[in-house]
């Protein structure tokens, strides 16, 4: 297993299922230190984390302070970084507009961890609908921990 020295989650805006996925990530027990990162694929202006994600991270014990989203660059990655899109079409977005982005250090979050639907983008939805998300991501961010740490299967 390949180790990375930093980790990019990408979505859309970079200011919901990024951001919440990059959190998630950091309160897990790595076994090597890597960098944590939220990107958007596109943000126009940096904003700060949508005020659904940010009540649900707080209600699950976890603050995202002056977060605010940034548009991924081609020097965030490197031939030691992992990124992360949390659809098919940022995958496709990255490969094709980002020429440090390889097949071998960008995937689908779930399918690199084995899982078959992608996050859902809760944009617009309900409470509950971030919440579903966020538990996702959870469940998700789980899986890629223990994949990175060498500890499949357990």
């Amino acid at each position: 297993m390949k180790i990375y020295d930093r980790i990019i989650f990408v979505a859309g805006s970079g200011t919901c299922r990024a951001p919440m996925a990059a959190a998630i990530m950091q309160d897990c027990a790595m076994k090597y230190p890597a960098e944590i990162l939220a990107r958007g694929l596109v943000v126009l202006f940096p904003e700060p984390l949508n005020q659904k994600a940010e009540a649900v991270m707080i209600s699950n014990g976890i603050m995202l302070e002056d977060y605010t989203s940034t548009e991924l660059t081609n020097d965030d990655i490197t031939e030691n970084t992992l990124v992360l899109v949390m659809e098919q079409a940022h995958r496709k977005k990255v490969l094709e507009n980002f020429e440090n982005a390889s097949e071998e250090n960008v995937y689908v979050l779930t399918d690199y961890v084995g899982d078959e639907l992608e996050i859902m983008n809760p944009y617009g939805g309900t409470l509950q609908s971030y919440g579903l998300c966020y538990e996702t991501l959870r469940q998700t961010i789980k899986k890629l921990v223990q994949k990175l740490n060498g500890n499949e299967g357990e």
